[in-house]
């Protein structure tokens, strides 16, 4: 985990505050410190961090860079020194910093807060959900530096346990679209090929957990016979959409199987385009291989319940998501506009929007 902590050098309880920290998390995490514009654009050149950890209220232009670095992947966590109490703020600031001040609060993946009136006066505000109260220990004897620092780095934890789907490198990708085909298919002769590089199975299990897969990719890592570092996702801590709830199969929607299997495969399609998710995709594929399906007498449904277009973009995600194969297709994919609104949906499930 590499963290860069971004604080003004003019602001002396805050030096102290960052010291402290940098001190005492120097075991678990590879830190770098900026203290001005300069150093900031200096850190962010060498190397993009995993978390940018901002102390108070910066410039616009120190904003403007934070929110670029952001932009490329990593993430924000803030604490704001009381800086934006209200006996801290000039009533006559410009609008302009009120503006910047926002945006940089609102792409925070968390806020800590030093105390409970500031947690108070702060939710006021309605800027950013996401808050944690961390009393400082440069301040207050209510907490000690070692409190401090591991509910600290607790913290940095659960953001980066947050959507890994966004920082999922593309070995750790690739493993778990295998992963997936073989615990669809129930055999390894499905394999498809399996990345050699090393392989983040934290990131990989905490998104099948948070899209309630881990039944496919536990039974595919088993028939694969892969060795995977035992990791308990369920009592993870995470943050999560306002809209998020766990996902549930998708016969729960469309009720058991009954009359027609090809009416059957037509009400999942429905139900996909109404909301595509992961399992949802995981199911269709396992419904697509049955020896049973009429391809052409599906495809003519489709057409009448005006699904063909849906189904060739949607055909197009499983064959990326689920290695689903062409033979099995009742149409032809295509990759169009459709298609690449499909995969954001599928990729937006778990982002934190702000």
């Amino acid at each position: 985990m590499k963290v860069l902590f971004v604080y003004p050098k003019s602001e002396s309880l805050i030096s102290q505050h960052v010291s402290m920290l940098t001190e005492g998390l120097r075991q678990s995490v590879t830190i770098d410190t900026a203290d001005s514009l300069s150093a900031l654009r200096k850190a962010v050149k060498e190397q993009v961090p995993d978390i940018i950890h901002c102390h108070g209220c910066p410039s616009a232009s120190t904003v403007r860079t934070i929110i670029n670095v952001v932009n490329k992947g990593a993430r924000l966590v803030l604490t704001l020194h009381g800086q934006l109490e209200p006996w801290a703020t000039d009533a006559n600031r410009k609008m302009s910093a009120i503006i910047w001040q926002k945006k940089l609060v609102r792409r925070a993946y968390a806020v800590i807060l030093l105390g409970r009136l500031e947690q108070t006066n702060f939710q006021a505000l309605g800027w950013n959900r996401r808050t944690v109260e961390i009393h400082n220990a440069v301040t207050t004897n209510t907490i000690s530096r070692q409190e401090m620092c591991t509910a600290t780095f607790a913290l940095y934890q659960k953001v980066l346990d947050s959507n890994t789907l966004e920082r999922m490198d593309e070995p750790t990708a690739r493993m778990l679209r295998a992963i997936i085909k073989v615990g669809i298919m129930g055999d390894r002769r499905w394999t498809v090929a399996l990345p050699s590089e090393d392989i983040d199975w934290r990131a990989l299990l905490l998104y099948a957990e948070h899209e309630n897969i881990r039944n496919y990719v536990d039974y595919g890592i088993s028939i694969l016979g892969l060795s995977v570092p035992p990791i308990d996702t369920t009592h993870i801590a995470a943050y999560f959409p306002d809209d998020y709830e766990v996902p549930h199969t998708i016969r729960e929607k469309v009720g058991e199987y009954k009359g027609k299997q090809t009416d059957y495969l037509v009400r999942f399609i429905s139900q996909i385009r109404h909301q595509p998710l992961l399992l949802h995709l995981i199911e269709l594929t396992r419904e697509l291989y049955r020896d049973t399906v009429d391809d052409d007498q599906l495809a003519e449904r489709l057409e009448e319940k005006k699904l063909t277009a849906f189904t060739r973009s949607l055909m197009q995600v499983l064959e990326e998501q689920t290695a689903l194969d062409e033979g099995y297709m009742p149409l032809a994919p295509v990759d169009n506009r459709q298609t690449r609104q499909i995969r954001q949906q599928l990729e937006n499930h778990l982002n934190i929007k702000d």
